[in-house]
């Protein structure tokens, strides 16, 4: 699933291939499903509008149009953007196609079918109604404290709340924890001041770093756990890794928290 990393790609992406062209149509291959309105309503409050702003809610990718109005573009598991001009390069998978005066055309790829796209009156409506935290990458250290207080779960599935702060799927919570040598099962109520801006400082860093390598993981550093992971995200907690911690050389566990496949180094992430 497109995580925060891969939706501020897309994000520049569109930024730099799309915005300040005239919309002169839109299609879509199954409006019901693909679109959060009727087909009709939308294309009457895009068509002759231009894309001029973008920006993000975690991994909701939103672009201003010109009268202010918002589209939103949320990616499901397999979603993507392809921007194009002749037939000869429409992408598989093409969902939704905006269409520009320039000839290009700006397609919405999902090979699963789980993205929506959408038409709101601004940034804070759409946040409002999607009951979207704070963008993790640009939480505040107060913000953090705040609503991480008022939790009595464990921090795992505090931080997959998107309603806590929005952005971080399984993956990255679980390098976030390993960044910072927390435990996912520890208490979210109970992190001490030091923990939570050790927190803070690896989110921020697992993200910026994963924004600069566009979302490759391959090419993040040795020093993260994502490389000790096994893709099957299916949930045997007898199963572990059988990778060694990129820190301490400690075999890798793999277990479940809150219902998800979770990884941890037992010696950096003590109980």
């Amino acid at each position: 699933m497109p995580e925060l990393p891969e939706v501020e790609t897309l994000r520049k992406y569109l930024e730099e291939t799309s915005l300040h062209q005239k919309i002169t149509g839109f299609s879509a291959v199954d409006a019901k499903r693909q679109i959060t309105m009727p087909l009709d309503e939308f294309r009457q409050g895009i068509v002759g509008r231009k894309m001029v702003k973008t920006t993000r809610i975690g991994k909701h990718l939103l672009v201003t149009l010109d009268n202010g109005n918002v589209l939103s573009l949320h990616f499901g598991m397999t979603g993507d953007l392809h921007y194009y001009r002749i037939p000869e390069d429409a992408p598989r998978f093409e969902r939704a196609t905006f269409f520009f005066d320039s000839g290009f055309k700006l397609a919405f790829v999902d090979s699963r079918k789980f993205g929506r796209i959408g038409l709101w009156e601004s940034k804070t409506v759409y946040k409002t109604a999607k009951k979207l935290g704070p963008d993790a990458l640009d939480i505040s250290e107060a913000e953090l404290k705040k609503n991480l207080r008022k939790r009595k779960s464990p921090l795992k599935p505090a931080l997959l709340d998107q309603k806590i702060l929005a952005g971080i799927g399984n993956w990255l919570v679980d390098e976030i924890l390993f960044q910072a040598k927390l435990h996912p099962e520890i208490i979210a109520a109970e992190l001490t001041d030091p923990e939570l801006q050790n927190l803070l400082q690896a989110m921020q860093n697992v993200l910026q770093i994963s924004i600069e390598k566009e979302a490759i993981y391959r090419e993040l550093p040795v020093s993260f756990l994502i490389h000790s992971r096994e893709w099957d995200e299916s949930p045997h907690p007898e199963k572990d890794a059988h990778k060694n911690c990129p820190r301490c050389k400690t075999e890798i566990i793999r277990t479940v928290v809150g219902g998800r496949a979770t990884y941890l180094c037992p010696q950096c992430q003590p109980t």
